[in-house]
Order: structure tokens, then sequence, then C-alpha cells
């Protein structure tokens, strides 16, 4: 079947789905529309139909050409018409009698979260990130935080990465530092920064944790805008900044890492987004600059200036070679991204279960990019044919966070993806064979997060009931939004949504004073049990303020295993078992959990695999699908607990 074409009109609002910038007035396009037997309706949203490309190869091959000719013309009139920089438009500024924001609480809901930041060192730590008024871009995205057991005594510790400031980039005052906490017991921590030599010290961004030596200590790249690190644990309480030994400083704007064995060789790989090519002499103009009044605006208001109107960067895949060092493969491997995406947050994930790791990345204002591994040392791009490029009209979103897990149980994994306000996040559900249906609002996660602006987000079953619930870390970039009546605001609540079972999501209510009625301006997020309770607790880190550190208080909560794997590398399975697959089951629930380096935005959740298990008291079997490709079951007599589990030495 073929397609017929019109001519069409993108209404003000089109480019409401910008995401931290820039979108473009309204233009005309060509549009296709389609027979009745292709879709379920002749209405623009017959774009929400997945690109099959077995199925619809011709119509495939049609819209491409279109497309590329329509890309052309944009190019052409670009050159008659240069465009420097441009904020976003999101259509008719409505005005609100509050924001929806903030103090949105519940007297009658119970306490999930306690809010015990002030009685630990982190309460010292103040983030900064360039002007208070968010003149340029690289001001808005710093804040990654990753957790860890930097020496392997059981207990997670907190890393939380800095900004900087243009004045601390010329040498003109002290740049911030990041700070390492170690984890005493008891909700006691330990600022080790010094000693163990991680302060970084440049325009921190993001880091992902993963043991690429295999020595038994974990190490952490972390992405800077300027030049990486990578940080080798030592093993004795200290680091070391190896980054340029082994290859892979890379300079530019490092964001959302993530480490895994994409050959399987036994030896974790590094994939790095890239985001914005800023050159320092050549900034953008500021909001108070005559020229951004007219070019650089979210609702008719002067802001800074990007991503969109701005150079994007490509993307960075290091192959660890047998000497230990790395080389750039990107080229080789098809993930350079030569269109030059502005990337977030990225995982290596098992998408279509094969045995070999895939790769999703997450782009802003951009559309997201899923590359299949073809097992020859290449990636196949099928962002588009799987349905995880657009949204389900067809739009690109403001991709910022990434949360990966099989919120169904059905034994597929899934993505929850936060996006910017004006817009709202999305959850794409694995139908297998590669494709996937944005379910977002027939799932209740859309129409309430449509004035939020998301960032760190992570599936974890805060009741233990066995079912995943997703967790969102928001707040805004741009401060002018709390002198107007959007419905919005600069430091945004978090958000929890609460698993149905039934394919839908439902917002937990707020207690007042309790962690989820704070509102803060947060980037990344983490999760981990700090206290080996079984409750998943929480860690933020919040632009230009404190972090937050949320205990878990959840009472009649279900019972719990937490699995620390540890691979053979005589097996072909990095020490740390990033790429691993566990499945428990029990009750009749076939849960799934991924050791997964990386996501959240640009951050680190515990390595450590947590299952709710509801009020069942015995596991019936538990499968570990190692990195190397060999498959293992151990039996767990008891449940309540947190195991290690070897690689070949069952239990």
């Amino acid at each position: 079947m073929s397609p017929s074409w019109e001519s069409r009109t993108f209404p003000p609002t089109w480019d409401v789905q910008h995401g931290g910038a820039f979108g473009i007035q309204p233009l005309t396009y060509v549009a296709p529309t389609f027979d009745d037997d292709f879709a379920e309706t002749a209405s623009v949203r017959c774009l929400n139909v997945r690109f099959k490309m077995n199925q619809y190869r011709n119509f495939w091959v049609t819209l491409m050409n279109h497309y590329f000719l329509f890309v052309i013309s944009l190019l052409i009139i670009g050159a008659i018409y240069p465009v420097s920089a441009q904020t976003v438009s999101t259509g008719p500024a409505i005005e609100y009698k509050s924001k929806r924001t903030i103090d949105n609480t519940d007297p009658k809901a119970p306490v999930i979260f306690e809010d015990v930041t002030a009685e630990t060192p982190l309460s010292t730590f103040k983030h900064r990130s360039g002007s208070a008024d968010k003149n340029y871009i690289f001001d808005v995205p710093s804040g990654g935080v990753a957790v860890l057991d930097y020496d392997n005594d059981g207990l997670p510790d907190i890393y939380l990465l800095n900004g900087s400031t243009l004045a601390a980039l010329q040498g003109n005052e002290k740049p911030p530092r990041a700070a390492l906490f170690h984890n005493l017991g008891n909700w006691k921590f330990e600022d080790v920064t010094e000693k163990a030599n991680v302060a970084n010290e440049r325009w921190g961004m993001g880091v992902a944790v993963g043991d690429y030596d295999n020595d038994g200590y974990p190490d952490m790249f972390v992405s800077n805008w300027g030049v990486s690190r990578l940080y080798h644990n030592n093993g004795n309480g200290t680091f070391s900044d190896v980054a340029t030994q082994l290859k892979v400083a890379r300079k530019g704007w490092s964001t959302g890492a993530t480490w895994g064995d994409y050959d399987g060789d036994g030896k974790l790989d590094l994939f790095v987004p890239g985001y914005v090519d800023i050159d320092l002499n050549k900034l953008p103009p500021t909001p108070g600059d005559a020229s951004a009044q007219s070019l650089c605006q979210f609702r008719g208001i002067p802001t800074m200036c990007g991503p969109r109107g701005l150079n994007g960067e490509g993307d960075t895949l290091y192959h660890q070679k047998s000497d230990g060092t790395f080389e750039d493969v990107s080229v080789k491997a098809g993930v350079n991204d030569p269109q030059k995406y502005y990337g977030f947050t990225s995982s290596f994930v098992h998408i279509n279960d094969d045995n070999l790791l895939d790769l999703i990345v997450v782009n802003d204002s951009n559309p997201k990019q899923m590359y299949i591994n073809r097992g020859n040392g290449t990636f196949e791009e099928t962002g588009y044919q799987s349905g995880v490029a657009l949204n389900e009209n067809g739009r690109e979103q403001a991709g910022m966070g990434l949360a990966v897990g099989d919120y169904d149980n059905d034994g597929r994994v899934d993505f929850h993806i936060t996006n910017f306000s004006d817009d709202s996040n999305v959850l794409y559900h694995n139908d297998g064979a590669g494709n996937f249906s944005d379910v977002t609002f027939s799932s209740g996660l859309g129409e309430v997060t449509l004035p939020f602006l998301g960032w760190g987000t992570s599936f974890i079953d805060y009741d233990n009931d066995g079912w995943k619930d997703i967790m969102v870390a928001n707040g805004h970039v741009y401060p002018t939004v709390d002198r107007h009546q959007w419905g919005t605001s600069y430091a945004q609540q978090p958000l929890l949504f609460r698993n149905l079972r039934n394919g839908k999501f439902a917002r937990v209510g707020a207690a007042p004073g309790s962690g989820l009625a704070e509102a803060w301006c947060s980037r990344g997020m983490a999760s981990a049990d700090f206290d080996l309770d079984g409750r998943v607790d929480l860690v933020l880190n919040n632009i230009d303020s404190s972090p937050v550190l949320l205990k878990n208080v959840t009472q009649q909560a279900g019972h719990w295993l937490e699995l620390k794997l540890v691979g053979d590398g005589g097996r072909r399975s990095p020490r740390d078992a990033v790429g691993a697959v566990v499945y428990v089951t029990a009750n009749k629930i076939r849960q799934r959990q991924d050791v997964v380096s990386g996501t959240s935005y640009a951050s680190q959740n515990d390595l450590t695999v947590h299952f709710g298990l509801g009020a069942t008291t015995r596991i019936d079997r538990i499968e570990i699908e190692w990195p190397g490709g060999l498959s293992e079951q151990v039996s767990i007599p008891k449940v309540d607990r947190k195991i290690t589990i070897t690689q070949g030495a069952k239990k």
C-alpha cells in the first residue's frame, strides 16, 4: 500500500515537546495520510503506528525519500535565513491559580520516605553549577550521583558530583568539589573525599560504575564538561585517575555513560554520549542580551539558549583491549551518532534477549536511539522501527533520564524516560521481537507528569509487593518560572507511582512533612538499601543545593531478597556481573532484574539486585543468565536477607 501526501502546517503548540530548549516556529510540511486498512484512524494519530520494516518496507523507503527532501529543504532555507540558537515556544501561556508541582499533599497518605539528610554529613555538601540565573545551557544539567560499595564492606556508599563556574574554569576561583561519603551503618556517613582522591574539580555531569579491570573493586567513570576521568579503585580506600593512561580521557561535553561487555570477551567496555559542542570563545547570548530577547524564549520570556540551534556532539564507544587500555571503535561499531544528537543518558542492556548486550541512548530534543548488537562488533540502529525513537504522536521529546526494568513481570525489559515540562514522561512497553509500544497515557503516567520536568528515574519496588513501581526526580531549568502562573515551578516535588499490577500506575500521595512532600531542583537520583533493612532508599543530587537522602519507612512492606553477583572471568563474565539477568520465581510470579551500569539520569544505582516478595517466604526458583552466556540455577533456603552469589559456586 502506498501513502498519499498532503500539505499540513504544524500548530504553534507542536514545539511544546522541546526538551530544555528550543523549538521552531510553525512550519509547513508534507505529511502522509493513510488508508483505513493501514491505521486505526485517518487522523494524524496514525503516526502512533510502529514501523515494522519487514511488513511495510516499501512505505518506509517512500517515507524516507520524502523526509530526505524535507530535510534538504530546511537546510536550504537555513542557508538563506541563518538562525541563531532558539529557545522553546510552548504555545499560549496558560494561567493557573496555583502551581501543580509543589505543595501537593494528602493528609491521609502514609509516610513512604523520610528525609534524613540533616542527620548525616551529606547536609554539608553544596552543589554549584554556573550562575543563579542560569545564563548558559552548561549551567543547567550537572548533578549525577552514584551508589557503590567502594570498600567491599557490604554497605553502599554515596558519590555526589559537583558542577563548576566560568570563574573557576578561568582560574579566578576554586572549583567546586565532588564528594564521597563512606557508609558506616545505621545512617551514619563519613566524608572521605580527600583521602579517596575523588574531588574531580571539573564540571561534573554523570558517573557510571564498573569494575573494568576485574580486580573485585568498583571503579568510576566520571563524565565532565571538559575532560572526563576514570577513577581506578586501588582497593585501599583510594582512587587514581587513569583516564589518560588508558585512553578514555574524553574531551568535550560527556554525559550519562554506561559500562558493558558488548563483545563477550569478559572485559567491560565503555559508551559515553556527547551533548553540545560549546566554544567558550563564542558563547550563545544570555537572557539579558538584546539578541536573545527574540531568539531564546520560554513562553515569551527570555531564557538561556540551547540545545536546539547549537551544535551537538557525537557519541563514543571505547572497546577494552587485552592489555587493559581502550580504543575508540565508535565509527566501526556504528554508534558514533553522526547526526550529533544531544545525548543525555545511556544503558547497555539485553533488549531482545539474544545473549548480546544492546544499547539505548536517550537524547534531548532528538529521537532516541536503540542499537541492536549484531554479534560481530557492530550495532544496528533500530530506534524508529522499534517504536522508541518518538512518542505515540510521532514527536521527538526532550529525553533526560532512563529507567530500565520489567514492570509487568512478563520477562522482557521495559523503559521509562523522563522529559521536559509541558510534555509527559513516556513508558515504553516491550512487546517482544524488538518492538515497543508507548503506553504512557493508558498506564496513567501521562497527564499527571505534564507540568513536571523530569530527570532521574528508577523502577523500584518500594513496598516489596513483587511489582516494580516508578520514582522520578524533578526540577525545572528556568528559574524565571517561579515568577509566572504557569502551573509549574523551579523546585518540584518528586513523583512516586505505585504499580497497580494491571498495567496501570497511580500517583502515591505525599504525606505532609514527608520526603514526597518536599520540593527540590533535582537532577541525578540513585537507589540502594542503605541500612540493609530490605526497603529501597534513595539519594537525590540537587542543583545549587544540598542533596537529599530519603529513608524508606514504608509500613507493612513485604518480604524481600537482595543478591550481589560475582562473575567468573574464566567463563567470560565481568567480575561485577554487569550485564547479568536474574529471574526470581515466587508465589507464581517470575520477576526479572538486570545488573545495569548507568541509567537514572547520568547516575548509578546500587549493582545489588533487589526483589520484593510480598507475603511469600519461599523462593521457588532463581535463574541467572551470566554475561558470558552461561545460565545457572541456585537455591536460597531463606528470604529477608542479602546474599552474594559467585558464578559456579551453587548454594
